[in-house]
């Protein structure tokens, strides 16, 4: 879910016209294992018996000691930090855990297809935060963007409710969660021009840690895995790989072949819902599904790109 939005500062080390190796491939495998969080989201539930935010809790727990060790590795340290930075970090803590239980609450009732969809809505929400800061309409295509985005949603809605009403349920909790992360984007904006991107990763992932235990806690939820396998898959396929392979790959490659390697995310998520738990896709949540697709490359087109230095 959610490859992080670039925040990356036009440092002169990391423009897009230099050449990075291996930086497609990393971008590739990252958006794979970003598709399979729903599948251990899932097992966490059924074979490790916690409950879907737990899972969110040790998926950051786990992976917040290998993120900080990778900021030194990659010679990124944190640095001192204001007291208002500081409060900014607490707060996207409690916005990025927000994020994840709703995504993770929505993964239980509706297809993987569905929540890899729904959770990256925050690729079309942020957008719309820029306009409104901007004070500008959208361009031709970000305008298409939005109208194809919020088409092929209403067809993957009304077709959830034709399953049931626990799959619109989902849909809308995968929404939320695209909010969130927004959010959660928007209150880290002024962390850009301090903060490296593995920092940024880092920190957000620690700040969010007790928000998700709370979360998990007040919803009465078994806590202490049986089987540590998903939880432990998760924090390293998702949290650590994924997020990371995206981190290295974000900054080094143009934002239009991000958008179109986002759209592996739901390919993959649907093939494992079909082989795994027969999840199969109608020709409306085909339709549905490419006009969100089309509607993320869209809406990437026009960023600008940073001037090489």
């Amino acid at each position: 879910m959610h490859p992080p939005v670039n925040l990356t500062p036009p440092y002169k080390d990391r423009p897009y016209a230099k050449p990075v190796r291996f930086a497609f491939a990393a971008l590739l495998i990252g958006n794979v294992a970003l598709a399979f969080g729903p599948l251990f989201v899932r097992m966490a539930t059924d074979t490790g018996g916690i409950g879907p935010i737990a899972a969110g809790f040790w998926r950051l727990t786990l992976a917040a000691p290998m993120l900080l060790l990778l900021t030194r590795a990659t010679g990124q340290p944190i640095g001192r930090m204001s007291g208002t930075l500081w409060a900014m970090l607490a707060i996207s803590g409690v916005l990025f855990a927000g994020d994840l239980a709703s995504w993770h609450l929505g993964i239980m009732h509706t297809t993987l297809a569905n929540s890899t969809l729904f959770g990256n809505s925050t690729s079309l929400i942020f957008p719309l935060y820029g306009f409104i800061v901007a004070r500008s309409w959208p361009t031709r295509p970000q305008g298409i963007a939005l109208l194809l985005a919020a088409g092929g949603a209403a067809l993957l809605l009304g077709r959830s409710y034709q399953l049931s009403a626990a799959n619109v349920a989902g849909d809308l909790l995968c929404v939320l969660a695209g909010v969130m992360y927004a959010g959660y984007l928007i209150v880290l904006e002024r962390a850009r021009s301090t903060l490296r991107p593995w920092p940024v990763l880092a920190l957000s992932t620690v700040a969010g840690i007790l928000p998700m235990l709370l979360f998990a806690t007040l919803m009465g939820e078994a806590i202490l895995p049986r089987d540590w396998t998903a939880p432990i898959m998760l924090a390293i396929v998702s949290q650590v790989v994924g997020q990371g392979l995206m981190i290295y790959a974000l900054g080094n490659i143009r934002p239009l072949v991000i958008g179109l390697a986002l759209l592996v995310q739901p390919i993959v998520a649907a093939t494992i819902g079909y082989f795994v738990f027969g999840e199969t896709l109608g020709a409306l949540d085909i339709v549905g599904a490419v006009a969100i697709g089309i509607a993320l490359v869209l809406v990437r087109e026009r960023r600008p790109r940073p001037a090489a230095g």
